[in-house]
């Protein structure tokens, strides 16, 4: 039997909402791939199991049919925390196989985290599987630590400031097909800088006037993408397979984008998660869109404070001072926001929430909410879940039974929010 790498989540998961109210923290997207799939291609010679928080299961069994979901049959294996943003060094500090272990990191003022565990034997299944409410550094204390240097996501901003570094990594370690292929139609009038750095999918249609700027870094475009007149990216840029480019769209460096998009306006410094939408003109900077979100025309979000200071943000119920000088919106799955729409700086917005109206909405929105800067109420869970059955549909998927039992859970772990 193989040894098994089996990605969990620790109790800092909650520094991440509301992006993970949807998934596991290791499906965050940063540079090309998620965190799981960096640490998945490291650990080829292994098979992968799925710890992940009660609610989030069957949805995750949904995705993955053929891992082990919230179970673990090995003999040998290796835990790992699904925040650990993988570079190439990480398998060499933390070996598949070995005697059993507890890697520790011990960079926060908080005391050590658990970044890995290895066990063998008995032990191998004798662990709990949900770690998001265990104290981890005091579960494994009896065997023996190894502290570690290894890139932990703390927060949103993390995933965002980290993603240009990410999509040139991802490129260097993971992209075997360089190039651009034979099955993509540049037409005349297309400025490619740099030829030798962008790669581009099959049935990929590069439309005349497009500038593909990847002097400071690659442009990694995915399959059957159409990206339309005029439109500029420059890199370090990730666009996924079977998204659209807008005419006269400005994507400039460090932005990923996902699977079936719709971008267009200006974007910067971005990770825009796979099935959302930001057709129009309208400035986005330094921030995270989760799955099925939509931007309506002309919003914008401001991702510099005037007087260029420190940007803080409410995190789970309490502020953070980021420590960054630009971070912008963070918005979670199912979100949108109605025409000419502003979010000021470090504007948080939670699950299935509807943003509209003017003058600027409060930099924190609850899941579920409805309204903007004048008045703000309780989205019905039952018109929630109306909207997005039909905006799914749209695009050939089907919600299920997991995924509508997910959304009526997060409305209801978000009630308190919203009173």
């Amino acid at each position: 039997m193989k040894p098994t790498i089996c990605l969990f989540e620790d109790p800092k998961y909650t520094n991440l909402l509301p992006l993970v109210y949807t998934r596991p923290v290791y499906d965050l997207r940063c540079g090309i791939l998620t965190l799981r799939e960096k640490i998945r291609r490291l650990y080829t010679k292994a098979d992968m199991a799925l710890l992940c928080r009660p609610y989030l299961a069957d949805v995750v069994r949904q995705q993955n049919p053929d891992m082990q979901v919230n179970e673990v049959h090995a003999s040998q294996c290796l835990f790992m925390n699904g925040r650990v943003l993988a570079d190439r060094s990480l398998a060499k500090k933390i070996p598949l196989k070995g005697d059993d272990a507890v890697y520790l990191s011990g960079d926060t003022a908080a005391g050590d985290t658990v970044v890995a565990v290895r066990v063998n034997g008995t032990h191998a299944g004798g662990l709990p599987h949900d770690f998001s409410e265990v104290s981890l550094a005091e579960h494994f204390s009896e065997l023996r630590s190894v502290h570690v240097d290894v890139n932990l996501v703390e927060y949103p901003w993390d995933l965002v400031n980290s993603n240009g570094a990410q999509i040139v990594s991802d490129v260097e370690l993971f992209v075997k097909k360089s190039g651009i292929s034979r099955k993509t139609k540049i037409y005349p009038g297309v400025h490619i800088i740099n030829k030798k750095n962008v790669h581009i999918g099959s049935g990929t249609i590069v439309k005349p006037g497009v500038v593909l700027d990847a002097e400071n870094g690659p442009i990694v475009i995915g399959d059957r993408v159409k990206i339309f007149p005029n439109a500029v990216i420059e890199g370090p840029a990730f666009i996924g397979s079977d998204s659209m480019i807008k005419i006269g769209a400005k994507i400039y460096e460090n932005t990923s984008i996902g699977n079936v998009c719709k971008v267009g306006g200006e974007v910067e410094a971005c990770v825009i998660h796979s099935y959302a939408n930001k057709q129009h003109d309208g400035f986005l900077g330094h921030s995270y869109l989760g799955m099925w979100c939509n931007l309506g025309a002309d919003t914008n979000n401001s991702d510099l404070k005037n007087n260029y200071g420190s940007v803080k943000l409410v995190i789970n119920g309490k502020e953070v001072d980021s420590g960054s000088q630009f971070v912008g919106l963070t918005m979670g799955d199912h979100s949108k926001s109605g025409i000419n729409t502003m979010f000021n700086t470090g504007t948080v917005v939670g699950v299935s929430s509807n943003v509209f109206g003017g003058d600027f909405p409060p930099k924190y929105i609850p899941s579920f909410a409805w309204g903007g800067a004048v008045e703000m109420e309780s989205y019905d869970v039952e018109k929630a879940l109306d909207v997005a059955r039909r905006v799914m549909a749209r695009r050939k998927v089907v919600m299920t039974e997991a995924d509508e039992k997910l959304l009526r859970k997060i409305f209801d772990l978000t009630a308190h929010e919203r009173a």
